[in-house]
């Protein structure tokens, strides 16, 4: 048995402090610094990691590999298992031009500019977020505000800003799944207590969405839909991460808030000629124009309604328990880690939910989507093979930063600096969003970050005296402010709108809402954490 040590070097919680930061430190200047590709930041990252385990720590190396072992196949499944299916599924409705259809008539439900793009980059972008998350709804809404008539960097900017209230909840709640699982916390408990911080932020970003589209005259104009949308989002956020399930978080989120926005009479006037004008500068995309039968329309939607369906079946709770009765629980070989204290970890045990698992839910809704499109099954497991290989760098990245977290989490490196960390106190809470905001500013993925500090976080919590929970959410909480900002968001909104090599003109104009929108966080978990707001948590 490998019995974690605190301060292994020189018998110096600082210097073990020091050295154990190695491995994230090597990964932020890769990445940020001299701008090296997340899948060989990632690696070097995991090497860096290992040698640590091994030197510094007394960890074995067969413990080592296995424990980074173990992390790479959570990082395969359930992670990239649900991103594969959920984009397979986009896929299929591109190559029968479905998705065409789709833009057509979120184009046809309201000419104003402002409207468009709360449905669009709002209200989709969630949808999008819900089912697939990593870049992938920036890049559609940015290029589905292109042919609506938006100017390229306008359409970038809405599209970034407008990802961050789902992002928590994202890829069928990945990042939530990754941050319960590398830190030991119960899911729905973990869920819960994000879900009482990011829809605070679902009620401030539609008002700076119309900002962003129209300045002052949008706000006065668009508000009252701006804000009914919002708030029926949050409220759908809420309610599904509380009480429902965190993998519904954000579809519940998205469909309630574009229902909302439909039924504000004022979202379906006609835009002034004026506004339209002023804001739509960009070429408009020919095909908007052209009238769609309403059984292909129906079909359009499908694959999305076909998801939302199954997921809900899925809680039923006879079928839940049928779903949980299937996941398989193994010793994993080669490790046998205690922690300080002399108690098994729970990395010692693998948890296969086979069946259970979203990715295999998103899977039968995609065979679904298939024969509802009229996808030929050749062309169907073409279309997941070409996803594959489409995402094969995100997917070595996943797993190498999985691993990397797993060999720090399970070593001990996590919880050294943890315990140097809690030297800040009560101010942990205030920083606790700043460090989730800065994980996703250099990696991209709020998957990763959690993967990254969610341990830290939770063991700084508990030597300081705070929730671990606070603490957990509030990493994943702030590290939503930090996706549009990151190098890899502002590269992928660049390249759907045409403007490679402008990403410094992106940052320029959506850093100062993610600081804003930060800071605003970080004054929630204060709150939170005293009398103040300490009735919203669970």
């Amino acid at each position: 048995m490998y019995v974690q040590e605190l301060e292994p070097v020189a018998g110096s919680l600082g210097l073990s402090a020091l050295v154990a930061t190695l491995p994230l430190v090597i990964v932020l200047v890769l990445l940020g610094g001299v701008r090296l590709k997340a899948h060989l930041a990632g690696l070097i990252g995991l090497l860096a990691a290992v040698l640590v385990a091994w030197l510094a720590y007394p960890m074995p190396l067969g413990q080592t590999l296995s424990s980074a072992a173990q992390g790479a196949v959570f990082g395969l499944f359930p992670i990239m298992w649900i991103v594969v299916n959920a984009l397979w599924v986009y896929r299929m409705t591109v190559h029968t031009r479905h998705f065409d259809i789709l833009r057509r008539s979120f184009g046809r439900l309201s000419d104003d500019p402002r409207i468009q793009a709360l449905v669009v980059a709002f209200c989709f972008g969630a949808l999008l977020e819900a089912l697939a998350g990593f870049g992938a709804p920036v890049a559609i809404c940015s290029v589905m505000l292109v042919a609506l008539g938006f100017e390229p960097v306008k359409a970038a900017v809405v599209a970034l800003v407008a990802n961050t209230a789902p992002v928590a909840f994202g890829a069928m709640g990945t990042p939530v799944v990754t941050l319960a699982q590398v830190t030991e916390l119960r899911l729905d408990t973990v869920a819960s207590v994000v879900g009482r911080q990011t829809p605070l932020l679902a009620l401030v970003v539609p008002l700076v969405l119309v900002w962003l589209v129209d300045g002052r005259r949008g706000l006065r104009e668009t508000w009252v839909p701006a804000l009914a949308c919002g708030f029926a989002f949050a409220v759908g956020q809420f309610v599904a991460s509380n009480y429902v399930s965190a993998q519904l978080a954000d579809i519940g989120a998205a469909l309630l808030g574009a229902g909302a926005l439909v039924a504000v009479p004022q979202a379906r006037r006609p835009a002034a000629e004026p506004v339209r004008a002023a804001v739509l500068t960009g070429a408009r995309s020919e095909d908007l124009d052209e009238e769609d039968p309403p059984r292909e329309v129906l079909r359009a939607y499908a694959p999305y309604a076909l998801i939302v369906a199954i997921f809900s079946v899925a809680q039923i709770p006879v079928v839940k328990d049928w779903l949980a009765n299937a996941t398989q629980t193994y010793d994993w070989p080669f490790l046998n880690v205690a922690n300080p204290d002399g108690d098994p970890v729970g990395g010692n045990v693998f948890t296969w939910p086979i069946v259970a698992t979203g990715g295999t839910l998103v899977l039968l809704a995609g065979l679904c989507t298939a024969v509802v499109l009229g996808v030929h099954a050749r062309v169907a497991v073409r279309e997941w093979a070409a996803t594959v290989h489409e995402l094969r760098f995100a997917i070595l990245t996943v797993t190498s930063v999985l691993a990397l977290a797993y060999v720090m989490n399970l070593s001990g490196q996590a919880a050294t600096i943890g315990h140097f960390v809690a030297a800040a106190g009560a101010g942990l809470a205030f920083l606790s969003p700043v460090l989730g905001w800065f994980g996703v500013a250099v990696s991209g993925s709020d998957t990763s970050a959690n993967a990254l500090f969610g341990a830290l976080q939770v063991s700084a919590a508990r030597e300081s005296g705070l929730s671990p929970e606070l603490l957990a959410a509030a990493n994943s909480s702030g590290g939503v402010l930090g996706k549009m900002i990151s190098p890899q968001n502002l590269t992928i909104a660049c390249a759907a709108v045409g403007l490679a090599g402008r990403e410094g003109d992106l940052l320029r104009k959506v850093l100062p809402w993610s600081l804003g929108l930060l800071l605003v966080m970080c004054l929630i978990v204060v709150g939170q954490n005293t009398p103040v707001l300490e009735w919203m948590l669970p």
